[in-house]
């Protein structure tokens, strides 16, 4: 196995005793906020970075606010490139604070840094207590512009735009509150508002699993038992007859029998291809003559049905004892 990307960085030598569990006390860097959810150990993670930043380059960015213990930019086991994120260790928590309120998307190498406390709780980095989404955000606000509208409404630990691998948004972000008291003030207060030239939509954010969907509301298909000789172009074909298809892919499993994924822009769409080709007979004059009378129809009869998620195929395989149809995949 690699080394762990953030394994290597520099300590300076005032941390020695603060790094060291043996001679570090049970409160200072470990110690958590009694109510909230801040951090109390000093530590900052720095996101959205150059890959030439530097140790060096932050340390010498980051002590002008006061003293680091140590720093590390974390990089790819093997070829030592940088990920694009660190972690910033302060002495002090007041240090720290500072350098968040200071810094966060300064500038380091024409890239504006994304800063935030270093959450080293995974229970509470997943639980979603105060997190929200943001979606219709026009494409020109950035994550310092997100994070400066939301900020009023309570202390931040993450702040994002999503975007594309040519950093161009996404139209939606994500901001995680400290509290939900916060989060629920946020939506209230700018769900339904302008910013910039779009009117937001800002909801709780829920993970994929607790998304309460209505399984009749779906878009993306799964199809498989279609001629083999079958390439994307023509299943396409047959399917765009329904509406406008926004995406598709086609693969073969180990056996190399072919399936696709098949997403409508309409729910419509999705919904009539089901009616008109599930369990269809595709197949050749020669082949229905060459059917035995112990043939399975559900394995040569064309199957397309609404795209199952991981989640719920996991449900479907617990609580049953036979697998489950459809697919895990987007299309």
């Amino acid at each position: 196995q690699g080394i762990h990307p953030c394994v290597r960085g520099f300590t300076t030598a005032a941390s020695e005793k603060s790094h060291n569990p043996k001679l570090s006390n049970k409160k200072g860097n470990l110690e958590m906020a009694a109510a909230g959810g801040v951090p109390q150990f000093a530590s900052l993670y720095v996101g959205d970075l150059h890959q030439d930043v530097t140790e060096a380059m932050l340390y010498e960015i980051f002590n002008s606010v006061g003293p680091v213990g140590s720093i590390r930019v974390c990089r790819d086991s093997v070829t030592r490139r940088s990920l694009g994120y660190g972690y910033v260790n302060f002495h002090s928590v007041p240090d720290a604070e500072r350098a968040l309120d200071t810094l966060n998307y300064s500038s380091i190498k024409g890239r504006a840094c994304r800063i935030m406390w270093s959450q080293r709780d995974p229970s509470l980095r997943k639980s979603g207590v105060g997190n929200i989404f943001v979606k219709n955000l026009d494409r020109n606000i950035d994550n310092k512009a997100l994070y400066d509208t939301f900020s009023l409404f309570g202390n931040i630990l993450s702040c994002k735009v999503a975007s594309d691998m040519t950093g161009k948004s996404r139209g939606y972000g994500f901001v995680h509150y400290e509290t939900e008291e916060a989060a629920k003030q946020a939506i209230e207060r700018v769900n339904g508002m302008q910013i910039g030239e779009l009117t937001v939509e800002v909801t709780s954010f829920l993970k994929r699993d607790d998304r309460d969907t209505p399984k009749s509301a779906y878009t993306n298909l799964y199809i498989k038992n279609f001629p083999q000789d079958w390439e994307e172009n023509k299943l396409k074909e047959m399917f765009a007859a329904y509406g406008k298809i926004t995406s598709s892919v086609m693969m073969e499993d180990k056996l190399g029998r072919k399936f696709a994924f098949i997403n409508f822009d309409e729910t419509e769409s999705a919904q009539k291809s089901v009616q008109e080709l599930h369990g269809k007979d595709m197949r050749t004059d020669e082949q229905k003559a060459a059917q035995k009378e112990d043939d399975i129809p559900e394995l040569y009869l064309m199957y397309v049905g609404r795209a199952q998620t991981k989640g719920e195929r996991a449900r479907e395989v617990t609580g049953q004892t036979g697998g489950g149809g459809g697919g895990d995949k987007k299309a």
